[in-house]
């Protein structure tokens, strides 16, 4: 549960920032009454993004077991890519995306209102939809189909939270910093559903290794204690993984990592332009 309420505070933590850029944007200029077309293309892109997670279930359920191995894999495999682009693309775009954002805006003012619908529509249904891949991906294998239900819901409510005190300006947070840890971590998080899709093809049957283990330390991390479930959670660790899913594990986390904290790529870690001011 901790990992898919990582992900749904970051991605949440995303959503509002630009849902809030442009609320703040439209009161600043006076242009309150279309306020209601911002809203309407959230509430759209929310919906899709939802019944999205509810088809990926509900198809998924009605594969055979191989098949449904095979498509798990690949959920895993497309939700570490959205991992991957999204952490650097928030890298780079940092101090430029609120910038952005209102130029499209008052470009969309000039076409129309089902243009200012489309474009808050299409801030948000990336973010969501990426949230319900990424969700559907993490959640595999949890014992309890509830909790990961619970987890992104308080991620996300804690980004609804953070994000309406950030727009009234009631704490001040370097959104540059967080990003950069939450990404760290999501990178642990991707090496895991990374590791967890190379599982799932060789449960399928298409890569061999199945019996081939890496390590056995399971007498030291038992299976059902909290700090192995954590572990589990956080970064798919298993005490007993094949060879090729601690190669894949590793293959991916450890260049993944270094180029995302390699200083020399990173924007100034204050997104100043970003944090919407309070509307006067």
């Amino acid at each position: 549960m901790a990992a898919i309420y990582l992900i749904g505070l970051r991605e949440g933590l995303e959503i509002t920032l630009v849902v809030s850029i442009l609320v703040a944007f439209l009161v600043r200029s006076g242009r309150k009454p279309l306020l209601r077309l911002v809203w309407a293309g959230v509430a759209i892109a929310a919906a899709l993004s939802i019944g999205a997670a509810v088809l990926l279930q509900v198809g998924v359920a009605r594969l055979s077991f191989t098949q449904q191995e095979l498509f798990e894999a690949i959920a895993s495999f497309v939700a570490v890519g959205f991992v991957t682009w999204m952490i650097f693309w928030m890298r780079r775009m940092a101090r430029h995306i609120g910038a952005e954002l209102r130029g499209r805006l008052e470009g969309a003012i000039q076409v129309g209102p089902v243009a200012v619908a489309g474009v808050a529509f299409l801030a948000v249904i990336r973010e969501g939809l990426e949230t319900a891949i990424l969700f559907y991906a993490a959640a595999q294998g949890a014992a309890d189909s509830t909790r990961p239900i619970i987890g992104v819901t308080l991620g996300l409510l804690t980004a609804v939270a953070l994000g309406w005190l950030l727009y009234l300006s009631a704490v001040r947070i370097d959104l540059g910093r967080f990003f950069t840890w939450t990404g760290a971590l999501l990178v642990l998080v991707a090496a895991g559903i990374t590791k967890y899709g190379v599982h799932d093809l060789q449960e399928s049957g298409v890569l061999p290794g199945l019996d081939d283990l890496a390590f056995d330390v399971s007498a030291a991390f038992p299976p059902d204690t909290w700090y192995a479930e954590l572990l589990r959670g956080m970064v798919n660790f298993t005490p007993a993984p094949t060879v090729l899913e601690t190669v894949a594990w590793l293959a991916y986390g450890i260049p993944v990592l270094v180029l995302f904290l390699n200083p020399a790529g990173r924007p100034a870690s204050r997104l100043e332009k970003n944090t919407p001011e309070p509307a006067s």
